[in-house]
């Protein structure tokens, strides 16, 4: 690792900061759940009770409207780069490797900044051992190579991904609930850490299919929820909610809480089908509809509409970010020039950084300008653009193309199209898309 860390250093973009082991800086903790729905989480209302992130909203920051991709790998691409995914040509979950060698990622800003990096859970933005999160900034990694995994056997779809759980791009094999080993794994590392500040990501496979939970989690489950998948997948929520709880508590007993900022998002929306999908090895997993809840808004995983991209996100960082909830639209892309700012990294270069620096908005709910929020779907079959309270959703070209207008400060449920009655705004909407657009595939892996 030692060797990666210094070849870093003389990557294009990258400046070591003056004073990278100063003190103050913050130990950052970004937890990601995998499409996990607006309304999975009991404080919007969810039917599985989840205390400690209702918790963390409550004494936290909550951001009422971060947007992400609307499936997993493009959203990892946006938070690893700062960058919309469609610029490195990643709409879908793929397996191919997303980045060139050479991205300035957000581990690698960190790492210029003094930090020690982690990543424990699902990386997903290329499934070969030699396209791993070691090879793009981290010091320890550990988890999925590719996407979700079987709940027990930690094996992704048949054929060549099939086996991908490793630690440190070495395939292992090992027993339990994955839920269970992403959590160990994130605490032992944060109780190993010495005095330098630490950069760990927790992106989880939970609730993911397939879902298959623990007794013990299914035995926890309130009566009203019905249904072999419902409770299962009311239990995977759950569960999810104990293992953040578990990475805070062992904060307190480190004494790292009150200097570790936390973000806790999911990489999409809640997804409805079906659970025990055939081209996972098979754990036996419940058969049915998944239960993902994305109420009160239009959509679900894969999709632009906001149930596909408004995701449950709170922030806590003790002393810093005001506590309370702010609707200014915020993005995926914003959380590597936020954490830019916050490490004082600075660029040699323009890094083309589609995102904003929050600061402002954590520390002190100063609102942003508006911008142009873009985004693609799987496949390029759509794209949007968010400007302001408008919402520009634009289907492919071909006998399904559309044009859908919403203005979501009245209408966040996108129900009403006003594309017909604004021609105008439509107008001038499409032009910014086309000018966003105008920057995708500029990235491409193919060195």
């Amino acid at each position: 690792m030692r060797l990666l860390r210094i070849a870093l250093f003389f990557l294009p973009g990258i400046v070591l900061a003056a004073d990278p082991a100063s003190a103050g800086r913050p130990n950052i903790i970004f937890i990601m759940a995998d499409d996990l729905g607006w309304a999975d989480v009991a404080f919007h209302g969810g039917n599985a009770p989840t205390p400690h992130l209702d918790r963390l909203a409550r004494e936290g920051l909550e951001l009422a409207q971060h947007y992400v991709a609307p499936v997993c790998s493009p959203t990892r691409t946006g938070l690893m780069t700062g960058r919309c995914w469609s610029r490195f040509g990643v709409t879908s979950p793929q397996n191919e490797r997303a980045l060139p060698w050479s991205t300035v990622t957000l581990p690698r800003v960190l790492q210029a900044a003094g930090y020690t990096t982690a990543l424990t859970g699902k990386w997903h933005l290329g499934s070969l051992p030699a396209q791993g999160p070691n090879h793009f900034g981290f010091d320890h990694s550990y988890g999925s190579l590719a996407g979700g995994v079987s709940p027990y056997g930690h094996r992704y779809k048949k054929g060549a991904f099939v086996e991908t759980w490793h630690r440190n791009e070495k395939l292992i094999v090992e027993t339990g609930h994955v839920t269970d080993l992403i959590t160990n794994e994130a605490t032992r590392w944060i109780e190993a850490q010495g005095p330098a500040p630490f950069f760990l990501y927790v992106p989880f496979t939970a609730v993911h299919l397939p879902i298959k939970e623990p007794t013990e989690w299914v035995a926890r489950v309130p009566a009203g929820v019905r249904g072999d998948v419902g409770r299962h997948y009311a239990a995977s929520v759950m569960h999810l909610d104990d293992a953040v709880g578990r990475i805070m508590s062992v904060l307190e007993k480190t004494g790292r809480r009150q200097n570790t900022l936390v973000v806790f998002t999911s990489d999409n929306g809640g997804s409805t089908v079906e659970n025990n999908d055939p081209s996972y090895p098979d754990d036996e997993c419940p058969s049915g509809k998944l239960t993902g809840n994305n109420q009160p808004w239009r959509g679900k995983k894969g999709d632009l509409y906001e149930g596909g991209t408004r995701v449950p996100t709170i922030v806590s960082w003790p002393g810093r970010a005001k506590p309370g909830k702010v609707s200014t639209p915020v993005h995926i892309t914003d959380w590597v020039p936020t954490l830019a700012a916050l490490t004082n990294y600075r660029a040699a270069g323009d890094l083309k950084w589609d995102g904003a620096s929050l600061l402002p908005l954590l520390t002190a709910h100063t609102a942003l300008p508006d911008r142009p929020l873009y985004g693609v779907a799987p496949g390029w079959h759509a794209r949007s653009l968010r400007f302001g309270s408008w919402k520009l959703v634009v289907s492919a070209e071909g006998s399904n193309a559309s044009i859908e207008l919403f203005d979501l400060a009245t209408d966040a449920s996108e129900k009403n199209n006003l594309a017909a009655l604004q021609p105008e705004r439509v107008q001038k909407m499409q032009a910014m898309l086309a000018r966003a657009a105008a920057r995708d595939r500029d990235a491409l892996p193919n060195d």
